[in-house]
């Protein structure tokens, strides 16, 4: 498999991607997806590697990766930097230029999205953004694929975030209008997505022809959302943040009530971990609109995707 369409080397960013370069990976996604589940030998990466460098823990983020490495024929490495030199001092550069002799492709997942793009200029291999505070792109991506397989076409949806104006709500403004979807963020005062953030999502939508909303209210947020999706409210490094957090979202939970306002045949989205009864109630995630599990499900499907495109080059 070649990726003719992939113009850089890395994905730290939804803005890497062109519209027809999204669309291309959601469409190998299903072609991969389909040839798994048929028992078709499919593995491109046969005798590859991926590095995966964790600052951050996860759940999804590390069996996705290194379960689609393994069914794509290649390999994976789990990287804590404490076990590594990175823990120890050792400059990212150097980390980059001495993985790029090992490996061939390295995945991080870390606070500082300066981090990801210093290893990204200083690594010959392709380096993908499994997570930073400031995007998410690989779940969005894996979002995408999960709205598609429900409505066939994303042109024209609308989405509504609700929550923190956090790094999957940054993803999803630069990713909804590349996807020909509306995009409307609800967030309390204060916890709004970053202006540079806003106005490149009203740069693209301009240019897309959809609609980006920021706004502190949920209910012109949600009223004829297609999907509604929501984040915990204090992410991984907040975590003494959290009381505050709770009182300042407290009429930002995702419930009942707030959910009348959308579609009926809406569909309700979480990244996970979910915190039921906090960010969002048991009975709207675990109801017959959640989607949630399928959803994690297709970061496997969107990540191999990524891995096949970027790393048979």
């Amino acid at each position: 498999m070649t990726a003719p369409h992939l113009r850089k080397k890395d994905l730290l960013s939804i803005l890497d991607l062109t519209k027809e370069e999204i669309d291309l990976i959601l469409n190998v996604s299903d072609m991969i997806r389909k040839k798994y589940r048929e028992r078709e030998p499919f593995v491109p990466l046969l005798g590859k590697s991926l590095a995966m460098i964790f600052r951050k823990s996860s759940t999804r983020t590390r069996v996705s990766f290194e379960i689609g490495m393994f069914q794509l024929g290649g390999g994976a490495l789990y990287l804590n930097p404490n076990d590594i030199q990175l823990g120890r001092g050792e400059t990212i550069p150097d980390t980059a230029k001495v993985l790029s002799r090992y490996v061939d492709g390295i995945m991080i997942r870390t606070f500082a999205h300066s981090e990801a793009e210093e290893l990204a200029a200083s690594a010959a291999i392709p380096i993908i953004n499994g997570l930073t505070d400031d995007e998410h792109p690989c779940q969005i991506l894996a979002d995408l694929l999960a709205i598609k397989d429900r409505k066939k076409s994303l042109k024209g949806l609308n989405v509504a975030f609700i929550g923190d104006g956090n790094n999957v709500a940054n993803s999803w403004l630069y990713a909804a209008p590349k996807a020909d979807m509306n995009i409307r963020v609800a967030s309390p005062h204060g916890y709004e997505p970053a202006k540079h953030v806003v106005e490149k999502a009203k740069e693209l939508a301009q240019a897309g022809r959809t609609q980006v909303l920021i706004t502190n209210n949920c209910e012109e947020a949600v009223k004829d959302a297609d999907i509604i999706y929501t984040d915990v409210w204090a992410s991984m490094g907040q975590e003494e943040e959290t009381e505050k957090r709770k009182k300042d979202f407290a009429l930002y939970q995702v419930n009942e009530a707030l959910v009348k306002h959308a579609k009926k045949d809406h569909l309700i989205m979480h990244c996970l971990p979910a915190h039921r009864g906090e960010e969002i109630t048991a009975g709207v995630i675990d109801g017959p609109n959640s989607i949630i599990f399928d959803e994690a499900e297709c970061r496997l499907h969107a990540q191999k995707a990524v891995l096949a495109l970027l790393m048979t080059k």
